[in-house]
């Protein structure tokens, strides 16, 4: 699998100069900065985005086939992304400079000042001239913890929140494609859930392996589904730019950002959410309220959970749950709910 990411980082590698060079002398058609949102706090801001040279993507519509769903989600992928683009990010009262990456990604770290709860608005804007484009510019919506806060959610996606089947690669690619944000189902309770541990104040942070490509459909979902919004802090699966940091490094970065409060961490047993969690409550033991590992395992009995599970510091709650009713009647019993 190493071996195979290799062929295809190099064969993207080699597509984007070819690509590159043929587009050196002309003017992108479609230059579109896309941010990210971001999150601030006593420590400061982080802001990420994206520049492309795409037009916005449509959004989903009731009853639409599932051809019009598929084209939309190749179209997320098929980008055309705008290395060495001069941006200047400005978010309360401080600005700062950055440059795109060669994936086309930005992202800074500024000083906290001149916020406020729950949201801040920045923009992120062209700063000078990209090969003829001389103006532009995003709007970035920065998540900011209310000083009610009693603590933070961060919480991984795919098979957690919503349904995918990560472990039943087939299922998962023809949902990922041929679904929408307003096709795509959360777990039962999940919704109910979440909007109670936010308690309307509790900033939630949604921490996951899928690409920033995903980053607008994911969204989409959160909103028409009513989770508690937040920051959605994904990866580049391919490149080796700002946007490839690690699980490990976002929810560090979470953490370091909100140094007043502590986190209710969720993820599944899927994939390697109880290992990341168990070095994340190693690193900050005194940060960690409790941990929530959905069951979605093909495979119960393979050990894998219960490998972390039973090297397990018990002042930390480490609670594997078949489903979100398990989730709340434990957080209620903690007092989070």
């Amino acid at each position: 699998m190493v071996e195979l990411q290799r062929w295809v980082v190099a064969l993207e590698s080699a597509w984007d100069r070819r690509r590159l060079r043929r587009a050196e002398s002309r003017t992108p058609k479609h230059f579109r900065i896309e941010p990210y949102i971001g999150h601030g706090g006593p420590a400061g801001v982080v802001v990420r985005g994206r520049v492309l040279d795409n037009p916005l993507a449509t959004e989903a519509v009731e009853d639409e086939g599932v051809r019009a769903a598929v084209r939309r989600t190749f179209r997320h992928f098929i980008t055309d992304e705008l290395p060495g683009v001069p941006l200047r990010v400005t978010v309360g009262g401080a600005s700062v400079e950055t440059v795109t990456d060669a994936e086309g990604y930005f992202l800074v770290r500024m000083p906290a000042t001149g916020l406020t709860s729950p949201w801040t608005q920045g923009v992120v804007s062209l700063e000078g001239d990209y090969r003829g484009v001389t103006s532009a510019k995003g709007r970035v919506e920065v998540r900011v913890p209310d000083a009610a806060a009693r603590f933070g959610v961060v919480s991984d996606v795919d098979d957690t929140i919503l349904e995918t089947g990560v472990q039943r690669v087939l299922r998962m690619v023809v949902q990922t494609f041929a679904g929408s944000s307003l096709t795509r189902t959360p777990f039962p309770g999940a919704v109910e859930l979440y909007r109670d541990l936010a308690a309307g104040v509790n900033p939630v942070f949604y921490i996951s392996s899928s690409p920033w490509n995903l980053h607008s459909f994911l969204l989409a979902f959160l909103r028409h589904r009513g989770f508690p919004l937040g920051p959605v802090l994904l990866r580049d699966l391919l490149g080796t730019s700002a946007g490839r940091e690690q699980k490990h490094d976002r929810i560090r970065e979470v953490l370091d950002l909100h140094p007043d409060l502590r986190f209710v961490l969720l993820g599944d047993s899927g994939e390697r959410d109880p290992q990341v969690y168990a070095d994340i409550v190693r690193e900050y033991p005194d940060r960690i309220l409790a941990v929530y590992i959905r069951e979605v395992r093909l495979d119960p009995g393979d050990g894998r959970v219960e490998k972390v599970s039973d090297a397990w510091d018990s002042t930390v709650p480490f609670v594997l749950a078949a489903d979100s009713d398990a989730v709340r009647r434990h957080a209620a019993g903690l007092g989070l709910l």
